[in-house]
């Protein structure tokens, strides 16, 4: 059974730094882009940054650039999200997803063009 398992999220204060993980489980990530997106209460979903099966391209929504950065180890067989400077207004429940693209050259931060997701993992930024 193909899976994603996020971790990492928790309490951060404003201005503090979380690191989540995307954990693949009963596949090897080589061959897949993967996606990290965020949904607040209330909010629409929203595409938070993306990276290529080989690391090499990476993609940020405006909202994040400058502040988070994605990688992989595909020898972990997980993708990480470094998020730095938080601001309340990145409190959302964050997941990843997954799309197999061997030939990829780009990525995209649209949810849509993602097979499938995990069940996520709760940020909050609050003093």
């Amino acid at each position: 059974q193909l899976q994603l398992v996020e971790s990492g999220g928790g309490l951060v204060q404003p201005g503090g730094s979380l690191t989540l993980s995307c954990a693949a489980s009963g596949f090897t990530l080589d061959y897949y882009d993967i996606g990290w997106f965020r949904q607040a209460p209330g909010k629409e979903r929203e595409g938070v940054s993306c990276i290529t099966k080989s690391g090499s391209t990476t993609n940020y929504a405006d909202s994040v650039r400058g502040r988070f950065t994605i990688s992989r180890d595909n020898a972990q067989n997980t993708v990480y999200l470094q998020m730095n400077s938080l601001k309340p207004e990145d409190t959302a429940v964050y997941y990843c997803a997954a799309d197999w693209r061997p030939y990829s050259t780009f990525c995209t931060i649209d949810r849509g063009q993602y097979a499938f997701g995990g069940q996520g993992t709760q940020v909050t930024v609050s003093s």
